[in-house]
């Protein structure tokens, strides 16, 4: 396992393969969930990426650190991980909030992003509304009362079903994840609105939807692509909102062939 110490918070992450030989591909998780939803997708993509993995801060086995959090505070996060490996250029993957991060991250310091890979996400998710009613939830009662109805939001009904164990891993994996972190980026997620940045992307950028995702619909994401200047859109079939886990084939592939694209723009160029 490997761990750094960053702004006094210890963020547990993996990284394989040479960042000097290979590209870096860097993949930040989804609210509730921790960087073993990326293993599928990297499996099929780490003969040709240094890939970074690493569980945002109050996720998996990093710690929370200081609350209040904001998404600036978390993109402050990946931008100090990236430091302190000498990563200078990377593709930024984001799944939901880690969508979100990768945005941030691009705002603060484009320099440091290659390309842009937007899965399930938005420059805004959700409402105050809806988020306030979530952290209230997690408080009153933790996370045990939120795992099916979020279940119906990540993942098809073809997924659900008891005989699939990738589906109850997943389950446990939500169920096992830090009600104080969950709140806390939940909170993160609902101040977040960065719609006016998505405007100034200038890097390539791919935006993906699963085509029954309920946490992220498809046309929420196509209006996300919309904004940002040259944007590729594409759905992804029988996926929810998790597709590096219920379609990691289609989601790895989608991947490769745009930043194999994007590599011969910047050549062309």
């Amino acid at each position: 396992m490997q761990f750094a110490r960053l702004d006094n918070v210890t963020i547990h992450y993996r990284l394989t393969g040479d960042p000097a030989v290979r590209p870096v591909l860097a993949l930040a998780n989804s609210l509730g969930t921790d960087f073993r939803i990326w293993d599928g997708v990297v499996e099929r993509l780490a003969d040709d990426y240094s890939i970074l993995l690493y569980d945002m801060r109050g996720h998996g086995l990093s710690e929370l650190g200081a609350v209040p959090l904001d998404i600036d505070g978390h993109a402050r996060d990946l931008e100090a991980l990236l430091g302190t490996l000498g990563i200078s250029r990377a593709v930024m993957c984001g799944l939901s909030v880690g969508g979100l991060v990768a945005q941030a991250l691009y705002r603060r310091r484009p320099e440091l992003v290659s390309a842009l890979v937007l899965c399930g996400t938005a420059p805004k998710i959700g409402t105050t509304e809806t988020w306030n009613a979530r952290i209230a939830a997690v408080e009153a009662g933790g996370l045990d009362g939120l795992v099916d109805p979020v279940m119906e939001r990540w993942f098809t009904p073809a997924f659900r079903t008891p005989e699939n164990a990738a589906y109850a891993g997943c389950r446990i994996m939500l169920a096992r994840q830090s009600p104080a972190g969950y709140a806390a980026t939940c909170a993160a997620i609902r101040d977040a609105d960065l719609t006016g940045a998505a405007l100034g992307i200038a890097v390539p950028t791919l935006c993906i939807v699963g085509d029954q995702d309920g946490s992220t619909p498809p046309d929420l994401v196509r209006a996300m692509a919309d904004l940002i200047p040259g944007a590729r859109f594409e759905v992804i079939a029988g996926a929810g909102h998790i597709p590096c886990v219920e379609q990691p084939a289609a989601l790895a592939a989608l991947i490769r062939d745009f930043l194999g694209t994007a590599t011969e723009s910047r050549t062309d160029d």
